[in-house]
């Protein structure tokens, strides 16, 4: 008796994908990015030549201050709110689908600050704002458009450091990333609210926060430019999307580029650092600020076998680094947070959803972004990680210290 495998349509497509794979991490070698290196490495110059005050490099202590003067004391609104939004490539519909639910449910507030890190990064001027552009969020993460982003006619491994061409995803950012938004993210900053990108400096081998408000003030094609670039960048996971070279001008005159990637390489998302003394303080009234941290993934790993094969087992450590670092993120937000009177509230895909990073399919997309819309409009979304301690003598006196665990906000 002869034992075989019957090649099922699904199984035959799963092959191809490995196909690519495999094909492009032979040929990987071959592509390159043309980089002056005489100049290429003078980042500090590179910042000068931006505007004051759109760029901090966010392991340095006298930027983090300086980002804690920009975010007000006061915030502008009455919800003392805070929205982080995290990587996670494909799994970013799941995102859109509970900032859309989250309208609907009537529940959503205007936030004050709003930062996004790779896909997160593309949602985040959406969700800043507000639900009058849920209809353009919705379109970015479920008409089909992320259909080419992956596959083998993004195969660009012959002619760039990176398993795919970039060139979907920078159509995809310049036809929903418009003249007409930069001009209300402009109007919003100007009211004092802060609209915060995160990419990966890889020169200068940290990670960089974009005040995207200043950006967008910049205005016209340059401001434009500059503020799809940046998009492109936090999103441009490295290996699999080439680099972005984010130019300037020295004082002297001299051109620079920095070399950026995806600020999930440091950061899977960015919540609230411990240098904004700004954010600790009580607002009026003794309400405080919430943190909101919507996850586009998933901080538990569901059990499978894994392929004994080496896509397979890449493929099954980056996840298990990938839940690693959000949960020690969520851990040093949460404790940090905690510390200082911030409610932490996080949203994750639940353990038993099949979700891939890379599973840019619009039908898998559509099922994401349907589910998050769900979980929110019926208030099921919300974890409480962190509480601000309970205003007893106990608790001011340090006798009893809150404790940090999932609760149902609802």
């Amino acid at each position: 008796m002869r034992f075989g495998v019957i090649a099922t349509p699904a199984s035959r497509r799963r092959g191809a994908r490995l196909l690519v794979v495999l094909l492009a991490l032979c040929l990987g070698a071959c592509g390159t990015v043309s980089r002056d290196f005489g100049t290429a490495y003078r980042h500090s110059d590179a910042v000068a030549a931006l505007p004051a005050g759109v760029q901090i490099l966010a392991l340095q202590a006298p930027q983090d201050l300086a980002l804690a003067e920009r975010v007000p004391a006061q915030p502008p609104s009455e919800s003392h709110a805070i929205l982080a939004l995290s990587g996670g490539g494909a799994n970013g519909a799941y995102g859109a689908g509970v900032i859309v639910g989250w309208s609907q449910s009537g529940d959503r507030p205007q936030f004050d600050v709003v930062t996004g890190v790779s896909t997160g990064a593309l949602a985040a001027p959406f969700a800043f704002l507000g639900p009058d552009w849920d209809d353009e969020l919705q379109q970015v993460y479920t008409d089909g458009g992320t259909r080419g982003l992956v596959g083998w006619r993004s195969l660009a491994a012959f002619v760039a450091p990176s398993l795919f061409s970039s060139r979907a995803l920078r159509e995809l950012i310049a036809t929903h990333i418009t003249p007409e938004m930069l001009r209300q993210v402009a109007a919003e900053h100007a009211k004092g609210r802060r609209l915060l990108v995160v990419t990966t400096n890889l020169d200068a081998a940290q990670p960089v926060i974009w005040d995207m408000g200043v950006v967008a003030t910049i205005g016209g094609e340059r401001g434009l430019s500059l503020f799809r670039s940046i998009l492109l960048a936090s999103a441009s996971l490295p290996g699999i999307f080439p680099p972005v070279l984010i130019e300037g001008v020295s004082p002297e005159g001299i051109a620079v580029q920095e070399m950026h990637v995806d600020g999930g390489v440091n950061l899977p998302f960015l919540g609230v650092p411990e240098a904004l003394p700004s954010l600790s303080a009580s607002t009026p009234g003794g309400v405080r600020r919430v943190l909101y941290v919507i996850v586009n993934g998933q901080i538990t790993a569901r059990y499978h076998a894994t392929a004994g094969n080496l896509p397979g087992i890449l493929a099954r450590s980056f996840d298990s680094w990938s839940n690693a670092s959000l949960r020690s993120a969520l851990a040093e937000n949460a404790a940090y947070a905690n510390s200082v009177g911030i409610s932490v509230f996080i949203t994750t895909i639940p353990a038993s959803v099949d979700a891939s990073s890379l599973d840019f399919e619009p039908a898998a997309m559509r099922s994401l972004f349907e589910l998050g819309r769900t979980r929110a409009v019926t208030g099921l979304v919300w974890s409480r990680i962190s509480a601000p301690p309970a205003l007893t003598v106990e608790q001011q006196t340090g006798a009893v210290a809150p404790s940090v665990e999932a609760i149902p906000s609802r």
